[in-house]
């Protein structure tokens, strides 16, 4: 197909623009550079620079066929300070962008939703039909794109899917299109920050809570890895019919707490973390893991890589950018 994946420059982003490329399918870009790093548009995309609340001229140009939709502002603490800026961008573009694509004929979109969407919950693993309770404004205007969808597709035939992830990490390399991982300059997300402490850059590791009830003491999150989740988008693409939209969660299922995440750095890199413990934050449940039933059931999926490769492929990659200045911004739950 011709793809138009919103957000491309972007961590996930490029990463699946990179995969939709490997598997031959044509690829439009758009990012307006926000977040996004230009150099993270994989070779054979072609790349506009621009916002999505402004995609008429792409959709009727280039035929396309689907939308892949990352394009969004994510840091969770800012979106709490600055709501507006949240609501207007991740809800007013995208609702202007499904009003482009049905105004083009575009029938088909695959969705970044998030696990910010649920807030806490008390039953583990999450489901799909445990009932939405978003924390921040940003897990609630990925609410509201997910009920937005919902509506779009009865109304108007849309086919869509939303995938929640959890906490996203590790890299991807090709042979010939480069390597891409995480380039933050707000880093809240445990891996990186872990191998900017280990490498020195970072200071030592804040570590909120060693008394949850949990095996350890520490909280337990669900990983996965970015190449596992490419391939769930790709799957995506052709698994709703038009009319459906299916909200599913992309994650391992089990989850590892804070010191295995911590244990698994010192493997790859053969140094401890050096650690700063404190108290619990405020909020933070001691546990979050993802049910993925339905996207085995819906998509065929099954996460593949451990815990240990995602480690090893972000400190290659943190190793392999060192020295480049970091743009970027996300938070906890992506």
């Amino acid at each position: 197909m011709r793809v138009l994946v919103t957000g491309g420059a972007g961590y996930i982003g490029s990463v699946v623009a990179a995969r939709l490329i490997a598997d031959g399918h044509e690829v439009v870009v758009v990012d307006d550079l926000s977040t996004g790093h230009a150099d993270a548009v994989p070779p054979g995309a072609v790349f506009h620079e621009m916002s999505v609340a402004a995609l008429d001229p792409v959709l009727g140009d280039w035929d396309i066929e689907a939308v892949v939709h990352f394009a969004a502002k994510s840091l969770v603490g800012e979106s709490t300070t600055l709501p507006s800026a949240y609501w207007r961008n991740n809800v007013v573009g995208t609702i202007a962008l499904l009003d482009s694509m049905r105004a083009h004929g575009v029938g088909r979109i695959v969705f970044s939703s998030s696990a910010a969407t649920y807030g806490q919950q008390g039953d583990e693993p999450i489901r799909e039909d445990a009932p939405a309770r978003p924390s921040s404004p940003y897990g609630a205007t990925k609410l509201a794109i997910d009920l937005a969808l919902t509506d779009y597709a009865r109304a108007y035939g849309l086919a869509a899917t939303s995938l929640r992830y959890f906490n996203v990490a590790g890299a991807f390399e090709t042979s010939d299109a480069g390597f891409y991982g995480e380039r933050h300059d707000t880093e809240t997300h445990l891996i990186p920050n872990a191998l900017a402490a280990v490498a020195g850059s970072g200071g030592s590791l804040k570590l909120f809570g060693t008394d949850y009830p949990t095996p350890d003491g520490t909280c337990v999150r669900d990983y996965i890895h970015v190449i596992d989740l490419a391939d769930a988008h790709v799957r995506a693409l052709s698994a709703g019919e038009p009319g459906e939209h299916h909200v599913v969660n992309l994650g391992s299922g089990s989850g590892s707490s804070v010191r295995e995440v911590l244990d698994a750095v010192e493997r790859v890199t053969g140094t401890p973390v050096p650690v700063e413990e404190g108290p619990r934050r405020a909020g933070d449940p001691p546990v979050l893991v993802a049910s993925n039933q339905k996207a085995a059931d819906l998509l065929g999926w099954h996460p593949v890589l451990d815990l240990t490769t995602m480690v090893d492929d972000a400190w290659r990659f943190r190793n392999d950018r060192a020295g480049e200045p970091a743009e970027d911004g996300s938070d906890d739950l992506s």
